[in-house]
Order: structure tokens, then sequence, then C-alpha cells
């Protein structure tokens, strides 16, 4: 099993390349949650697949969200 990345290290590869964000509190917050009840975090997108205005400006954010997935892997 892989070591689980520590929050503050979670918190700055989410940082990494990001415009808007949650307040640093809120988020430290839920990572920590998300680490003593052992419950996976949820994070969404409202993005609709099948939109005709889907370009591939919106892989930024796809890369994102994978981004932050493998940091909180445990």
């Amino acid at each position: 099993m892989a070591q689980p990345y520590s929050i503050d290290a979670q918190i700055s590869m989410i940082q990494r390349g990001a415009v808007d964000l949650i307040t640093i509190e809120e988020l430290r917050r839920k990572l920590e949650r998300s680490t003593t009840t052992g419950k996976p975090l949820q994070v969404k997108l409202g993005l609709d697949p099948t939109a005709p205005d889907i370009h591939l400006g919106h892989t930024v954010v796809l890369h994102k969200l994978r981004s932050f997935k493998n940091s909180v892997i445990t």
C-alpha cells in the first residue's frame, strides 16, 4: 500500500495551478475528516460530456482533478 501524502502536501498539490479554491481552512478540515474517517473525499465537476460546447480547454480541469485524485490516494 502506498504511503499517504501529508495533508500539507495534498493542499500544496491541489493549490498548484489553481485560480479559485475554497478556503484553505475548509479544505484542511475536509481532508482531515476524510483521513480520520477513512471515507474518500468527493470532488465533483459539473460538466455535461454530451454538450456541444465541450472543447480541449476543459482538459485543464480534468487534469487538475486527476492530479487531485493522485494526491489523496492512500
